[in-house]
């Protein structure tokens, strides 16, 4: 029987590292990955993989580092428009006082927009997926598929009107009609995401909850993210906001509690047996001073825990390789243990924790064969990147969103050579722009006032 010869695959990009992120923690240095279509089909060493397939196509990054695409699991995307709107206040005060005024003024073209701006930063930063809690679900979801991102989106919902779907009734019909709109799209997953416990009645939440359950998905909820909320909730419910939902029924292995930074001794029991997992966004917690998550406490109970970066309002930016700094040197601070939650660890929250926490574990998240094809390189020919002795040393501590290079998404390039591909950067920036000016009096109204 004749030999065969190489297999035909769309796709050989290799580098002079592949850090696989898969169970046995492979690396390989130089490295390379073979794709056909949207798929991986291997990995490996170069020589080995060019000797098993015929690539229709060589993308070659001798400096490069190639690893998973990263997964922000907690985001409001559209808010890069509200980016250094109003910035060093008390969470109570930020939300009810600037944010919550400001988005009863957006529509669905300024959710699209702004959800493209995001977009845009997301990929250029190394991003490949995002989870988004947002006004407008509907016109997010757009936003993701012209831009070629990968997302789980859900349209936020309260007790009280929203500027999109109207009364709070309308809330889960709009969100149900979202699920049947895209439950067979190959980027975009719908989740159920109720606000918080004080924007949400009881009652609401169970039905959000029976909602998730019908459709087999997320319930994602921001959390115990502060005393206050914590407090009040004690004080309305006689319970935690975990205990709240532990008795509502809730708390399981659908949830995706978004901060969860204060949480008492049985919360964390509670968490431990349910399943449910976490959306960390220390950036975001340190800024609104809400506190410091137990992360390295929920890890060594086995929860599952994914990173954000919130909203650029509370952040103010959407730079996912940053975020992996920050949360590995909160954790080492407030523990005063330097060993705590070390590189590989944060890399892995930013990977495959994310793609767990979102329901996405067999889709993405690592670089294995079957899995997705999204995937970044980070080009290390630079003066800080150099020389390298520990590839998950550098990613956390030293690299940059300005350090990734090419991004590839379901097996398609959408960003090569610090270049977006899959849509119109100055479009974007354009229109961002307008939008932003209705914004602008009322901004330089408030610093006049709080300058004085």
């Amino acid at each position: 029987m004749s030999d065969p010869g190489p297999e035909p695959v769309s796709l050989l990009i290799q580098g002079a590292w592949v850090l696989t992120m898969n169970p046995q923690h492979e690396a390989f240095s130089p490295g390379a990955v073979a794709l056909q279509g949207e798929k991986i089909v291997a990995v490996g060493h170069p020589e080995d993989l060019r000797a098993r397939y015929a690539p229709a196509q060589v993308l070659d990054y001798p400096q490069g580092l190639i690893l998973p695409g990263l997964i922000n699991a907690h985001t409001h995307a559209a808010m890069a428009l509200f980016r250094g709107l109003a910035d060093d206040l008390p969470l109570e005060e930020w939300l009810n006082d600037y944010i919550f005024p400001a988005e009863s003024r957006v529509n669905g073209e300024f959710v699209y927009w702004g959800t493209k701006l995001a977009v845009a930063e997301m990929l250029l930063s190394g991003t490949t997926t995002f989870a988004d809690m947002y006004l407008f679900a509907g016109d997010v979801a757009r936003a993701v598929a012209d831009t070629g991102i990968r997302a789980v989106v859900g349209e936020v919902l309260y007790d009280f009107p929203s500027p999109n779907y109207g009364p709070p009734e309308a809330g889960l019909k709009f969100s149900a009609e979202l699920c049947r709109t895209y439950q067979d799209h190959p980027l975009i997953r719908v989740a159920i995401q109720p606000h918080a416990v004080y924007t949400c009645s009881p009652d609401l939440l169970q039905e959000c909850g029976e909602l998730a359950a019908r459709y087999d998905t997320r319930l994602i909820i921001h959390l115990s993210e502060t005393p206050k909320e914590v407090a009040d909730c004690q004080a309305r419910y006689g319970a935690t906001p975990v205990g709240h939902l532990y008795r509502l029924g809730l708390l399981n292995r659908r949830l995706l509690a978004d901060h969860a930074v204060v949480l008492s001794a049985a919360d964390r029991m509670l968490f431990t047996a349910s399943g449910a997992g976490v959306a960390h966004c220390p950036e975001s917690n340190m800024k609104l001073a809400s506190g410091i998550a137990p992360v390295a406490d929920l890890l060594r109970r086995g929860i599952p825990v994914g990173l954000g970066t919130d909203g650029c309002a509370s952040n103010n930016n959407l730079d996912l390789l940053q975020e992996m700094d920050t949360a590995a040197k909160l954790q080492k601070v407030h523990t005063m243990d330097p060993t705590v939650l070390p590189a590989p660890t944060a890399l892995k929250m930013a990977t495959t924790g994310g793609a767990q926490v979102l329901g996405l574990a067999d889709e993405v998240g690592a670089l294995v064969p079957g899995l997705k094809g999204d995937l970044i390189v980070i080009d290390l020919d630079q003066p800080h990147l150099t020389p390298l002795y520990d590839p998950y040393s550098h990613l956390v501590y030293a690299a940059t969103g300005a350090d990734v290079q090419t991004v590839l998404v379901h097996g398609r390039v959408v960003v090569q050579d610090r270049q977006i591909l899959a849509f119109d950067l100055e479009e974007t920036l354009a229109r961002a722009r307008e939008l932003a000016k209705g914004l602008l009096a009322k901004k330089v109204g408030n610093l006049k006032s709080r300058l004085v």
